[in-house]
């Protein structure tokens, strides 16, 4: 059985993701210890709230370099949410914030339109641009599960998933051991715990 560690760096939703991470067979452990993070099989970093703000508190618990050690190690590493828009080089969320810079790109807010409303929350289809092992087993135009205001657009090679809410947006992203999205899998049901499968078995190294 693989051992995943969640991130716990006070940001909410955690323990929805330990959840399903234990949901479909695997140890999951919810921490902010560097040394099980980096000992786990893989890693896992959720994210409700503000960019800036979670960037802080990966900072309050010394996990910014633990992140950049367990990616550059070639552990399996998937962020969730603003976990996945931590990924990238700039966020303007309240401000100008420098993210990992691991993808090319910006996050940005959803633009008013009538008819929309922001945030971008509940179901939405999302279209896979590439096939990739995170979605073994699921059809592209499935249906996730979203909640933010801000979103992506990968600027290199990186997408491979995308989804349309007043504008298309990055709906999720991959290079080398690196993935993210920005819909919440441990809410979007069946195809949601079928991508948290695939990832545990990513980690496996059986898929």
């Amino acid at each position: 059985m693989v051992r995943i560690a969640v991130v716990d760096y006070d940001s909410g939703n955690v323990r929805s993701v330990l959840k399903a991470v234990e949901f479909v067979g695997s140890e999951g452990v919810l921490t902010h210890d560097s040394d099980i993070i980096k000992n786990s099989d893989g890693v896992i970093l959720p994210g409700v709230g503000a960019f800036g703000d979670c960037m802080d508190k990966l900072k309050k618990y010394n996990l910014v370099d633990t992140i950049k050690d367990v990616i550059d190690s070639e552990k399996p590493f998937l962020g969730i949410c603003v976990g996945h828009q931590l990924l990238f080089e700039t966020s303007y969320e309240f401000g100008k914030h420098r993210g990992f810079g691991l993808i090319k790109g910006e996050v940005k807010r959803f633009p008013s339109k009538r008819g929309f409303k922001i945030p971008h929350m509940g179901w939405n289809r999302v279209e896979f641009v590439k096939d990739n092992k995170l979605f073994y087993g699921i059809e592209s135009g499935n249906y996730f599960y979203f909640v933010h205001s801000f979103y992506g657009v990968a600027l290199d090679n990186s997408e491979i998933a995308k989804c349309n809410y007043i504008v298309e947006f990055t709906a999720a992203v991959n290079k080398g051991n690196l993935w993210g999205v920005q819909f919440h899998p441990e809410k979007s049901q069946k195809a949601g715990l079928k991508v948290i499968e695939n990832f545990c078995k990513i980690c496996e190294g059986v898929l």
